[in-house]
């Protein structure tokens, strides 16, 4: 078992590391400030999550990787996504987190239904936030719980996280055969140009 999850574990960080060496580069003569190159990140991964969400069947949205009761099913690493956004883009947008209090979106939502909206609310949460990022107000403070963080620290921790999700349900969606969105550069079944891949391959 300990083999198994040091495996996923490796795997893991390989999708991670691959979905930030697809970045898109920019045109010849083109400048990329910082603003923009977090706005490019936030839409592709906005993509990659939705698009996740959508190729799972609803009964395995119930599946875990490895039988362990710590671990989260695909379903519920959205709900966990879902959870990090709207607390994150609260503070950055400066209003109330609309799950504050309540029961969290990881135990509260059981169907696909209710775990693609949920991401789909949160991801329109946010679009304002990502919106009006300039590379000005990326180094203002703004409020988070008792103290403050640069507004840029905070969209950073923000994609960060996304990325994290994304390369875990991406280990979800290959177990079932399934493929993730291509990168830039990549085939068709995901990978990068000459790889092997296929569906249904590791």
């Amino acid at each position: 078992m300990l083999k198994r999850v040091v495996c996923i574990a490796s795997a893991l960080v390989v999708v991670v590391a691959g979905a930030s060496a697809f970045a898109q580069a920019p045109a010849e003569s083109q400048k990329v400030g910082l603003a923009l190159s977090m706005q490019r990140a936030y839409a592709s991964v906005k993509s990659n999550l939705t698009h996740a969400a959508e190729i799972m069947p609803e009964s395995d949205y119930g599946f875990k990787v490895v039988a362990v009761p710590e671990v989260r099913t695909f379903g519920q690493w959205f709900g966990h996504q879902t959870d990090n956004q709207l607390g994150t883009c609260a503070a950055l947008r400066g209003v109330p987190n609309p799950t504050q209090g309540g029961t969290n979106n990881e135990q509260k939502w059981t169907t696909k239904a209710e775990f693609v909206k949920a991401l789909s609310d949160a991801f329109a949460f946010c679009d304002p936030a990502l919106s009006s990022l300039t590379d000005e107000n990326a180094l203002q403070m703004v409020k988070q719980g008792q103290g403050e963080t640069a507004r840029g620290g905070l969209v950073s921790a923000l994609l960060s996280h996304a990325l994290e999700t994304n390369g875990i349900v991406t280990l979800y969606l290959r177990a079932k055969g399934l493929a993730p969105t291509a990168p830039p550069g990549a085939g068709r079944d995901g990978r990068g140009r000459g790889g092997r891949g296929g569906r249904g391959q590791p």
